[in-house]
């Protein structure tokens, strides 16, 4: 599935970004899977943040009207009890949208995430979320061209940034914004002031 978003690739540019005065939201899902267009999302976390620091955040379990897989259960921590009684997308997805507005998203391996949230939204009859985005996966492998491993939790080791609760939505989008960050730090030499 292609998307449409606008990806920020010139990772020379994130500190002149990061400065204009932009916001940004770090954003992770948790799903029931990995295929969009058959498995549903299960929480929502996200970041808003800017130059000063963080502005707000968005955290909520969500209903997938269906049970949640025993693996991911244990890899989210996530069961179908903890859900139950949670909104379900189209009653979320409308708070998260506004949330969102005139923010440029964050987010590693942030395709993942994009498909979901637009399989989600056509689901509902909900317009697109057409956001800039910026992909922290491609903007490591930038940044440190010779590394090998890129998973969230190996950059946020390497830079120092720490989890609290890895695959759950809401801190993965801390650690996702704090890598962006971290990132402009770590190739400021090479950042176009």
């Amino acid at each position: 599935m292609q998307l449409v978003n606008n990806f920020l690739k010139d990772y020379r540019k994130m500190f002149r970004l990061l400065k204009s005065g932009e916001t940004f939201v770090a954003l992770d899902t948790e799903t029931t899977g990995f295929n969009c267009l058959t498995d549903r999302i299960i929480e929502l976390g996200a970041v808003k943040f800017n130059y000063s620091g963080v502005l707000d955040t968005f955290q909520t379990l969500v209903n997938p009207l269906t049970p949640i897989p025993s693996q991911i259960t244990e890899i989210t921590g996530i069961n179908d009890e903890m859900v139950c009684k949670s909104p379900t997308v189209k009653e979320c997805l409308p708070d998260f949208l506004k949330f969102c507005e005139k923010s440029i998203i964050i987010g590693h391996n942030v395709q993942f995430d994009l498909r979901f949230l637009k399989v989600e939204l056509e689901r509902i009859n909900k317009k697109e979320l057409n956001n800039p985005a910026i992909d922290t996966l491609q903007f490591a492998r930038w940044a440190f061209p010779f590394d090998e491993k890129f998973k969230q939790t190996v950059l946020a080791q390497k830079l120092g940034v720490t989890i609290s609760e890895a695959h759950r939505a809401g801190d993965d989008a801390w650690v996702c914004g704090n890598i962006f960050l971290r990132l402009i730090k770590a190739t400021a030499s090479r950042q176009k002031i």
